[in-house]
């Protein structure tokens, strides 16, 4: 069976998004707060090797660039910030739209994924960064959802 990210087009589609993503995130006066203090150079590459390894993909991203915890630390400590998260969502549907991923069931995998990620792993920490556990690996994402065990 094709993984969801054989689906969103690979390491390719997923960079086209992630691209799409942070272009619009970036126009939006709400969630580009998020990134005023700045961000790293190739935060798209990051992103889109970040999303490729948890829906199916290579492990490109724990390999050079770092686990679930440091990018959880990244997201901690800011606070509750429910607005920015729903638009952040909303962001990510239009980018999809903006790449011509048109596949409604990929689509809806791909939303309920960044849905999640956004409002679960990436805000669970929103007293301190330093409340993050150590050692935290990647979730990993299919068509039915979270991956569980093994």
């Amino acid at each position: 069976m094709e993984t969801v990210y054989e689906a969103a087009g690979g390491a390719d589609g997923l960079l086209r998004l992630a691209g799409a993503w942070h272009a619009r995130v970036m126009a939006d006066e709400e969630v580009s707060h998020a990134f005023s203090h700045g961000f790293n150079p190739q935060h798209t590459e990051r992103l889109a090797a970040y999303w490729a390894e948890a829906l199916g993909g290579p492990m490109t991203f724990s390999t050079e660039y770092g686990d679930e915890t440091s990018v959880v630390r990244m997201h901690s400590g800011n606070g509750p910030h429910d607005e920015m998260d729903r638009r952040a969502i909303a962001c990510f549907d239009q980018a999809m739209a903006d790449v011509s991923l048109d596949d409604a069931p990929l689509r809806q995998v791909l939303h309920d994924y960044f849905a999640w990620a956004t409002t679960t792993t990436m805000s669970r920490y929103h007293r301190s960064a330093d409340d993050v556990p150590a050692g935290l690996d990647i979730p990993h994402w299919s068509w039915a959802g979270l991956v569980t065990g093994p």
